[in-house]
């Protein structure tokens, strides 16, 4: 096991109806915010409404910014940091999925500095300082309402880069599962990959001794397994609901990577994908990961078949070992398959024609993953096991 330390100051309010106390948790930190979500179903649904109430009712002033896009871009969080210096903003309530609130970071962070705020995803500058930001979470997927990173992509060359810092874990998330219950069932499965791929980006680690962790993430897994089928057919289900909203927060909080280092390789890979395509990350992980298992799996085939035995349920081959780890992708790409998710990229509407722009892209800062350290030449392996 590594050493580590482990902090996680996000205050979790979880619950139903929780969303109406939003006034209450900002009036701490701030009486002038920035409200920034992504489109109209926030004001359809009427919870625009009752989040504006709240902060009316402490005496919180709010100026809002939608428009926040899947993949969120660097405009909008230019324009949002234009805004809070203008109108002297001093907190961000993100309400919204993992691109609201990784665009809200990026604002939060964008605003104290003097530069631009893409140079904390090119690695030019260092987090100092930032604005306080809150969550009222709306789609499980990114874990970002607990999470110390962003994720932003930048309209000029169509990067995506992250950025991280521990400043960038919100203060607080309210956490309502009955907020995500209208969400469409790909939406919702598109979450669900995300989260798994959270998971397994720690799984597959070259640290030893690391059973507790193992067996927490396995946990993590089965119980988004058995949970998300049940949300597609009734979604909603509000113990489902529930269990996958919270399964998403301690997928990317921290705590299942203690002791470990995890790969992250998929991610950057995937990066390049809904970079370049606008494709949702989750449906793009779902095509990545399996591909990149395929390209890595004899790198630890104990591991592998691991994976396959606990979380999959496949019997373990004591002749072939390889066949058990095999089987154990086979039964994810399966699973991704019957929630409703492609798992190549043709699939995904992806051509092949520009596998190698992506490849190069996905490594112009040096190799990526810490499982195995895949080049470019290895990432195009990747890309191409996922045709």
């Amino acid at each position: 096991m590594e050493n580590f330390t482990f902090v996680n100051p996000t205050k979790i309010i979880f619950g139903k109806a929780t969303e109406s106390g939003v006034g209450r948790e900002v009036k701490p930190f701030s009486s002038r915010v920035l409200l920034h979500y992504g489109r109209n179903s926030i004001k359809k649904s009427g919870l625009f409404d009752r989040i504006c109430r709240s902060l009316d009712k402490e005496g919180i002033q709010h100026v809002e910014l939608g428009g926040v896009s899947p993949n969120p871009r660097l405009s909008l969080a230019r324009e949002g940091i234009r805004i809070c210096r203008e109108k002297n903003l001093d907190f961000i309530l993100a309400v919204g999925g993992g691109s609201v609130i990784d665009s809200a970071k990026a604002i939060a962070a964008g605003v104290p500095y003097t530069g631009d705020v893409w140079d904390f995803y090119l690695k030019k500058a260092t987090i100092a300082s930032m604005l306080p930001v809150g969550v009222v979470l709306t789609i499980p997927a990114a874990g970002s309402e607990s999470s110390n990173g962003s994720v932003i992509t930048n309209e000029e060359g169509w990067y995506k880069k992250d950025a991280g810092s521990e400043l960038m874990r919100p203060r607080f998330a309210i956490m309502n599962p009955e907020l995500t219950f209208t969400l469409p069932p790909y939406q919702t499965a598109c979450g669900a990959a995300d989260i798994m791929a959270h998971v397994m980006e720690r799984y597959f680690t070259n640290a030893r001794a690391v059973e507790f962790t193992d067996r927490l993430c396995e946990a993590t897994l089965k119980t988004m397994i058995n949970h998300v089928p049940r949300v597609l057919a009734d979604p909603e289900s509000y113990d489902s609901r529930a269990e996958i909203m919270w399964a998403g927060t301690i997928a990317h909080n921290d705590l299942l990577s203690t002791g470990r280092i995890g790969d992250w390789g998929s991610h950057m890979i995937e990066h390049e994908l809904s970079g370049i395509y606008d494709v949702a990350h989750g449906a793009g992980l779902a095509v990545v990961f399996p591909a990149w298992m395929k390209k890595v799996y004899r790198h630890d085939m104990a591991r592998f078949a691991q994976f396959a035995q606990r979380v999959w349920n496949v019997d373990y081959d004591f002749a072939d070992p390889a066949r058990t780890a095999l089987e154990g992708i086979r039964r994810l790409e399966v699973f991704f398959h019957e929630i409703g998710l492609p798992v190549t990229l043709k699939e995904l509407g992806v051509k092949d024609d520009r596998l190698q722009e992506m490849a190069r892209k996905c490594t112009e800062r040096g190799p990526v993953g810490n499982f195995v350290k895949l080049g470019r030449d290895e990432v195009l392996e990747v890309y191409k096991l996922a045709v």
